[in-house]
């Protein structure tokens, strides 16, 4: 499996976990294993907002483009991420930046 990550500017959080073909998404599963080589599910097809972009089966191997939420300043890792070539199944590890700490306010009553 490869996938790319398109950063965008959102504030919602994304959990994905791979099993075989099959991605996990937010809790919701999407299993690719009946895509036969040579195959592409088009743009906008599959359910879901975090996919971008065609899936494709090329020489045995599944291709496909996932959303990566980040803040108004993302970090370089975050804004360029590397693709997730042939990750190990179980939680995918997907480029973050922790939210910055809130300052503690003064309160003098």
């Amino acid at each position: 499996m490869q996938i790319k990550l398109s950063p965008q500017r959102r504030d919602d959080a994304l959990s994905v976990t791979k099993s075989g073909d099959i991605l996990t998404i937010n809790g919701e599963a999407f299993d690719f294993s009946a895509l036969p080589d040579g195959a592409t599910i088009e743009a906008g097809i599959v359910p879901c907002d975090w996919i971008v972009g065609p899936v494709e089966r090329i020489g045995g191997t599944l291709h496909l483009t996932l959303l990566i939420p980040h803040g108004p300043n993302p970090s370089q890792a975050v804004a360029f991420p590397e693709p997730l070539i042939n990750p190990a199944d179980g939680p995918l590890v997907i480029p973050f930046d922790a939210p910055a700490e809130e300052e503690p306010t003064d309160v003098d009553g």
